[in-house]
């Protein structure tokens, strides 16, 4: 059984630096595809090409335009190789359309000094908490399992948060280890933080998903089924606002670091 985000994330090569890929009926969103997704097959594209060095540590995908249902294609090019690292470029389109742009950085794993300066939330075991639904019939969701700690949407008649941070466990519906694509998609798992202090009924979405992976595929791959993932946002304004989140693993280890800036608009009265 092949799981739904490698089904997903799926690309066909057509040449030396294009792929094709279609949209997953398991993965949609209010409008087009879960963005998580759509940035973690940019990230297939770019380890599929014949010409990759390394895993990737950082993307950045911009939201042009919604994919519409079925067949889009993916360009990737090296622009420039180095000792240990190596740059991208990457345009998306469906049909004439460009529907997003995208830059990555990949790199070669180095025996270096290490810390981490961050500190991981002390938070319980995941079974502590109870499993969470984010109260919305978005497909992407059935995806995955949460255990929020804290920081869930506030629905009427609860009140509005005073800000809007969040924390909760998160792991595949079904089981699959992690990966760079599926740490990538993992990373836009943060509803907008906007819902909670203006509640969901204000539209929001991602304009661009930026994605730090600190961990290497070996320690992904040992991390276990449970993320704990923490959000937080900066500042609200001009119809734009900027969150923030971090990625932990149960046992301790700073995964991956993720930005966004977020289109939203409240509805009208």
């Amino acid at each position: 059984m092949v799981h739904v985000l490698d089904e997903a994330i799926a690309v066909t090569r057509a040449d030396a630096e294009v792929v094709t890929a279609r949209t997953h009926p398991q993965w949609e969103n209010m409008v087009g595809p879960f963005g998580g997704i759509t940035a973690a097959t940019v990230a297939s594209a770019v380890l599929s090409h014949p010409e990759v060095q390394g895993e990737v540590v950082a993307i950045t995908v911009n939201f042009a335009a919604p994919l519409a249902a079925g067949e889009w294609t993916i360009a990737a090019e090296p622009v420039r190789t180095n000792r240990t690292s190596q740059h991208w470029t990457i345009t998306a389109r469906q049909g004439e359309d460009v529907v997003a742009t995208a830059t990555a950085v990949t790199g070669v794993d180095r025996d270096t000094w290490a810390d981490t300066e961050a500190v991981m939330p002390e938070v319980d075991a995941p079974d502590a908490y109870a499993e969470t639904r984010i109260p919305f019939p978005l497909k992407w969701l059935e995806n995955y399992r949460m255990r929020f700690i804290a920081g869930e949407i506030p629905i009427p008649p609860a009140p509005l948060a005073d800000d809007a941070n969040a924390m909760f466990w998160l792991r595949h519906a079904e089981v699959r280890p992690w990966d760079a694509p599926a740490l990538i998609a993992a990373s836009d798992a943060f509803y907008p933080r906007v819902f909670r202090r203006r509640g969901p009924t204000v539209r929001a979405s991602t304009i661009t998903l930026t994605t730090y992976l600190h961990a290497s595929a070996t320690e992904l791959a040992a991390a276990g089924p449970n993320l704990l993932l923490q959000a937080g946002a900066s500042r609200y304004g001009r119809g734009l606002f900027e969150q923030r989140g971090e990625i932990w693993s149960e046992a301790g280890a700073l995964l991956a670091t993720t930005y966004q800036l977020v289109y939203f608009s409240e509805p009208r009265a």
